[in-house]
């Protein structure tokens, strides 16, 4: 079965472009052309991949990504925008999406990470693996729930995403850079704090009703979920 991609955008330059490439590619794509269709369409077709435009009419492409993450969907966002600024680039990635591509870009390099965002999510997602647990804490994949002890824990997409990774490695010690890769998708940068904020924030969460801490600093490493304080 093909995956299904829709891309967003009011250039139809690039959304004419993008459906020959990624149809040559095996994809089935769907186009439009502002962001108010492209939120109607993400959410009676349940694609696996959204790429979508920043400057949009209408709707755009921030309002689109934090609707869609508000809707639940998990689906990845690969976001295109001719801005090449970090609070941008930051403003995307903390409204949900999954990666960054500043316009023009290389046909190929987007190939690229459409090929890596849609593989990273049937990672996130194996079959027959619904449940994570560590500990007292709990995962479910299919309903997005978590507890810790019985109690329930709400949690952002990016802070699901952070979590799950590190239940996916546990007692393993993360490097920021592999954090930053397998959540943010993209190089990450020493100036940037966004991953010390989320870590805070989700041990805040995981910590609230008194639970020892299991994500730990590792000085100079990275970080590890393991029980011993």
């Amino acid at each position: 079965m093909r995956e299904k991609i829709i891309v967003i955008d009011d250039d139809e330059k690039i959304t004419s472009m993008l459906r020959r490439s990624l149809v040559f590619e095996g994809y089935s794509i769907t186009t439009a052309n502002d962001g108010q269709e492209g939120l109607k369409q993400i959410l009676n077709q349940d694609p696996e991949l959204i790429i979508l435009d920043v400057m949009m009419p209408k709707v755009d492409g921030w309002e689109v990504c934090r609707r869609v993450r508000e809707s639940g969907l998990d689906t990845p966002i690969l976001m295109l925008t001719a801005k090449d600024e970090i609070a941008d680039r930051v403003k995307g990635l903390d409204l949900g999406a999954d990666d960054y591509l500043v316009k023009p870009f290389a046909l190929e390099e987007l190939l690229a990470r459409v090929r890596v965002l849609l593989r990273r999510q049937s990672e996130r997602n194996p079959a027959g693996h619904s449940r994570l647990g560590f500990e007292d804490l709990m995962m479910d994949l299919d309903t997005r729930e978590v507890l810790r002890g019985g109690k329930r824990i709400e949690l952002t997409t990016k802070e699901f995403d952070l979590l799950y990774l590190f239940l996916q490695n546990p007692k393993r010690v993360l490097s920021r850079d592999v954090i930053m890769d397998k959540i943010w998708g993209y190089d990450y940068s020493g100036e940037s704090n966004v991953l010390e904020v989320y870590i805070a924030l989700l041990r805040q969460k995981l910590e609230e009703h008194g639970g020892p801490r299991i994500i730990q600093t590792v000085r100079g490493a990275g970080y590890v979920l393991r029980g011993d304080s």
